[in-house]
């Protein structure tokens, strides 16, 4: 039985709570690494979710959207926090960050699949953590030993690959969480606007080019799709997912919302390839 539901707001920080008679449910955001991207908005099963547009003022950089989340609608279930790429979302439980849909295997954990050969990388390197947009990255170093220690914050980053583009020893190797495409319609991108790229939270993937129209260098694109909603033109930027790193699930939830972040086709194609991979491994076993 439901004792309250309360809602906190800060600059930093917005925390629903369910409290009950032996649990008490939590789920904060952390504004300062969410983006506004619509992904947890996308596959929130309950539509507890709502992204704002921020209201843009002339001659001011465009604002990143902003998260609201219904304390009446959420169930705590979990999906949103095992699906954002930036780590925004944490869910608790009695205190202890525990998500259920992962708990009870009914949706899978994103891989962050991020190697670092740390034996070729110079002593007076910082190249990686410089170009770090989410500051996750850290380079220390070891005297004792001359060597050096790279530590990547693995629970926030979002696998936008700039730390491998950016070093020069090719040191790092990142792996894509979500793959797929991004495209501007130079004939419908309004001229000179920045709103894409004032929102955008990797440099260099959008910018404007000499013709006033926007450009992408979809290399760390993580396909978060904040550039297209706040785009005020319909249909001149586009961003379609195909595809999401993760482990092995086998669930309807997961289906569902595989299918809402890319596209019938795609999800029907993991459906085929899980179903191929679980027919080798029968047959193998059968015959080993």
């Amino acid at each position: 039985m439901v004792m309250k539901l309360l809602k906190t707001q800060t600059k930093d920080d917005l925390l629903i709570e369910r409290v009950m008679y032996t649990r008490n449910y939590s789920l904060t955001l952390d504004k300062r690494k969410c983006v506004g991207c619509e992904i947890c908005q996308t596959v929130c099963p309950r539509e507890a979710i709502e992204v704002l547009k921020p209201t843009k003022t002339e001659g001011l950089k465009m604002k990143q959207p902003t998260l609201v989340i219904d304390e009446k609608k959420c169930q705590f279930c979990g999906i949103c926090n095992a699906i954002c790429p930036f780590g925004a979302l944490t869910l608790s439980i009695n205190g202890n960050k525990i998500v259920p849909v992962l708990e009870k295997e009914s949706f899978p954990k994103l891989i962050r699949d991020i190697k670092v050969d740390e034996t070729i990388c110079p002593i007076d390197c910082k190249d990686c953590e410089e170009a770090c947009p989410f500051n996750l990255v850290k380079v220390s170093i070891d005297e004792s030993k001359k060597s050096v220690r790279v530590d990547i914050d693995m629970e926030h980053c979002p696998a936008c690959r700039l730390c491998e583009v950016e070093c020069p020893y090719d040191a790092l190797k990142v792996r894509k969480i979500i793959t797929g495409t991004i495209k501007v319609d130079k004939e419908k991108c309004p001229d000179n606007c920045r709103d894409c790229v004032d929102v955008c939270p990797v440099p260099s993937v959008l910018y404007v080019g000499d013709d006033g129209k926007v450009d992408v260098n979809d290399l760390c694109c993580i396909y978060c799709g904040v550039c297209k909603f706040v785009c005020p033109v319909e249909g001149a930027l586009e961003v379609q997912r195909s595809s999401v790193y993760h482990t092995p699930v086998h669930s309807g939830a997961w289906n569902k919302a595989l299918e809402k972040l890319t596209s019938t086709n795609d999800m029907a194609k993991e459906l085929h390839t899980r179903l191929s991979t679980k027919a080798r491994e029968t047959v193998k076993r059968r015959f080993s």
